[in-house]
């Protein structure tokens, strides 16, 4: 079981609720982490949530996560998943299993995003579940 997990949010998940409702929803990015300290609480599980546009912030935060003994990382790098190398070879450093998830369908839009620099080191993917798939990424996480 993993006791201390790590989530990541990417650039412009800040605006959940604001941003293209149709494809994001409507739930805001801090109603998304409230339902999951409720789950992680459930299960004496200790999550810690991040978000930043910043790609070095995000690099930071998986450094630490290594260094703070986190068992397991959940992030949705969001547009990063198709430019960030330096993203990729943060996590493939720390060697701290990860699961990526999106909230839309990344195979069911515009062609560049359907490339992830991060799907074939990743223990899984969970894409287009909307809020759902941060949930099924915690409850894997917490079993992990």
């Amino acid at each position: 079981m993993s006791n201390n997990i790590l989530l990541l949010h990417g650039p412009n998940l800040n605006l959940l609720g604001i941003r293209e409702p149709d494809i994001y929803g409507n739930k805001k990015l801090s109603d998304i982490n409230d339902h999951l300290k409720i789950i992680a609480k459930e299960y004496s599980v200790n999550l810690s949530i991040y978000q930043d546009n910043s790609e070095s912030v995000i690099v930071e935060h998986i450094h630490d996560a290594y260094y703070s003994k986190v068992d397991f990382i959940i992030i949705n790098a969001a547009a990063f998943t198709h430019t960030s190398v330096a993203i990729r070879d943060a996590l493939s450093s720390v060697k701290i299993p990860f699961i990526e998830v999106h909230l839309s369908n990344i195979y069911k839009r515009e062609p560049f995003r359907h490339s992830s620099y991060l799907s074939d080191i990743a223990l899984g993917m969970i894409t287009g579940l909307g809020e759902n798939g941060y949930e099924a990424a915690l409850r894997y996480a917490i079993k992990y």
